[in-house]
């Protein structure tokens, strides 16, 4: 099994923009109104907002929906293999000009920042073994 997330963004343009030159992601396809990035084996879709049906029932995405805090309750976490590349990602966003949290050393023994795309989707950088997170 595999985990591809897909995110609904106000301005597609932004994120891919967010994605690529600050979390260092490329396009791998891209059409009119979707997107895929990928780096290494994460995989995330963006669509717009604006192409979801104004209102529905059941679970699935609307615009209604999605007016609220977008990513609320979810966080998104990007693990890489090693601590500098934490601190390199950390310096680069900074340097991008993106609001990040101070580097971490977190409580379960993982070094680690959070910031939040261009729609307000909460990501947290870490490094190391995914069972050792569970922060």
């Amino acid at each position: 099994m595999r985990l591809r997330m897909e995110l609904f963004v106000d301005d597609l343009d932004a994120s891919i923009a967010f994605y690529t030159r600050t979390l260092g992601f490329e396009v791998i396809r891209r059409g009119d109104d979707y997107v895929s990035l990928r780096r290494g084996s994460v995989v995330l879709g963006l669509g717009p907002v604006a192409k979801l049906p104004a209102r529905g029932s059941g679970p699935g995405f609307t615009r209604e929906r999605l007016a609220a805090d977008r990513g609320a309750g979810v966080e998104i976490v990007l693990e890489v293999d090693q601590l500098n590349q934490v601190t390199a990602l950390h310096e680069h966003c900074a340097d991008q000009g993106v609001v990040v949290e101070a580097l971490q050393l977190r409580p379960w023994g993982l070094h680690d920042f959070r910031v939040a795309d261009p729609d307000g989707y909460y990501v947290r950088i870490t490094h190391g073994d995914a069972a050792a997170s569970a922060g």
